[in-house]
C-alpha cells in the first residue's frame, strides 16, 4: 500500500472529475457549507440541492436563521427527515449570534462545540471553506478508507472508528486539503458506493485491499442485525370542521420533536375518550392505515375523520394547537405522517 501516494492521486482525481459545481461550492463560506454539510447528513446530493436552495433564499446568513422562528425552520425542512438537525442547526444559529457577534466561529474548538456538530462535521466545514486541515470521516470516506485498507470491524465501534481517524491523520495533505476532502466524499458517493462499486474507475485502485482480496463489497463491515423491530400503535385523529383540521405541536424532544401532528392516541378506546369533549362530532371514519418506519420501531397508523358542525371554543393551550387550513396551508413543520394525511383526498371533499 502506498500511503506516500494516495494524496497525490486522490487530487489528480480531483482536478479531472470532482464535482465543483455543487451549490455550496459558489460563493463558499463556513455559513453555507454548514448548512450543506448538515443537510447532507444521511441525505444524498441529488434531494439536498433544492431543499438547500429554498433554504438559503430564505435564511441568507446565520442571523436571519437565528432569528427566525422554529416553525419556520422546520417548515423549510420538512421532507428532509431526521428532524433533530434543523433543531440543532436553528440552535447553533442563535449562539453564533449571541456569543459570536453573528460571524461563524473559525476555530475547531469552537465549531465542534456548536450543537449538532461532531468531528468530522467540523472538520469538513472549516477545510472546505478556509482551507484549514482538517480531516473529516463522514460515511463516503469510512468506506473508501475501510475498503482500501480492508479494515476489520463495523465502524461504529469506537475502537474501528478511531483506527480510521488514525489514517486519516496520516493521509490527509497538508496541501489541498480542501479538494481532498471534497474528493474524499465524491468517491465514496460516485465510485465506491455500498452495493455497486466502480472499481476501474478508482484512482487507488492498484493498491485497495478490499480489491486485491476480490471482496470490496465485505468492506466496511456491516452493523450487527438487531432483533426485529418491534411494533406500535397508533391511533390519529383528523378533526376537521369545513377546511380546517387540528394539529398539535409535538414537545420539543421525542419523537417528531417541534412538528405538528395529528392528536395521537395509543387505542380506540382513548380516542373515544377524548372525543367525548365535542358533543357535535360526527361518527368516527376510518382511512386507509399505513405503517410509518423508524430506525428503531414500526408505527402501525390508523387514521380517523371526525366531522365537526361548528369549531370548538378551546381545545388545548394555544400555542400547542393550530387549525390547519387547507385552503392556506401555514408554514410549519409538519411530521412525514402528517404530510402524508394532509395528501388523502378524502379532506378535500368538504371544500370542493
Amino acid at each position: 500500500m502506498n500511503t506516500a501516494s494516495f494524496a497525490e492521486r486522490i487530487l489528480a482525481w480531483y482536478d479531472q472529475h470532482g464535482r465543483k459545481t455543487l451549490p455550496w461550492q459558489q460563493d463558499k463560506t463556513p455559513y453555507r457549507v454548514w448548512v450543506s454539510e448538515i443537510m447532507l447528513q444521511q441525505t444524498q446530493v441529488v434531494t439536498v440541492i433544492p431543499y438547500y436552495q429554498r433554504f438559503m433564499a430564505r435564511f441568507p446568513d446565520v442571523v436571519s436563521l437565528a432569528d427566525a422562528g422554529q416553525d419556520e425552520v422546520l417548515h423549510h425542512w420538512t421532507g428532509l427527515g431526521y428532524y433533530a438537525r434543523a433543531r440543532n442547526l436553528h440552535r447553533a444559529a442563535q449562539v453564533i449570534r449571541d456569543h459570536y457577534q453573528g460571524r461563524f466561529p473559525e476555530r475547531f474548538e469552537e465549531v465542534l462545540g456548536l450543537p449538532g456538530i461532531g468531528r468530522s462535521t467540523a472538520g469538513a466545514v472549516l477545510s472546505l471553506s478556509l482551507g484549514q486541515h482538517h480531516g473529516i470521516l463522514d460515511g463516503n470516506v469510512k468506506r473508501v478508507l475501510a475498503r482500501w485498507l480492508a479494515q476489520e470491524g463495523w465502524p461504529g465501534k469506537k475502537e474501528v472508528e478511531n483506527a480510521l481517524w488514525e489514517q486519516v491523520a496520516r493521509l490527509t495533505p497538508r496541501e489541498g486539503v480542501s479538494q481532498y476532502n471534497q474528493a474524499m466524499m465524491d468517491i465514496g458517493a460516485t465510485l465506491c458506493t455500498r452495493s455497486k462499486p466502480r472499481c476501474e474507475l478508482c484512482p487507488v485502485r492498484e493498491d485497495c485491499q478490499g480489491r486485491t482480496l476480490g471482496r470490496p463489497t465485505d468492506f466496511p463491515h456491516r452493523k450487527p442485525k438487531k432483533t426485529e423491530q418491534p411494533q406500535k400503535q397508533a391511533c390519529f385523529v383528523l378533526l376537521q370542521h369545513e377546511h380546517r383540521l387540528l394539529l398539535v405541536q409535538r414537545p420539543p424532544q421525542g419523537l417528531w420533536g417541534g412538528l405538528y401532528c395529528f392528536p395521537e392516541f395509543a387505542d380506540e378506546q382513548e380516542m373515544h375518550r377524548w372525543l367525548s369533549r365535542f358533543p357535535d362530532a360526527g361518527a368516527p371514519e376510518p382511512l386507509p392505515g399505513f405503517r410509518h418506519t423508524f430506525s428503531h420501531f414500526h408505527l402501525d397508523i390508523t387514521p380517523w375523520r371526525v366531522q365537526l358542525s361548528r369549531m370548538p371554543d378551546e381545545v388545548m393551550a394555544g400555542d400547542e394547537r393550530l387549525w390547519y387550513n387547507l385552503q392556506q396551508p401555514a408554514e410549519v413543520g409538519l411530521a412525514a405522517a402528517t404530510k402524508k394525511l394532509l395528501a388523502y383526498p378524502q379532506l378535500q371533499e368538504r371544500i370542493r
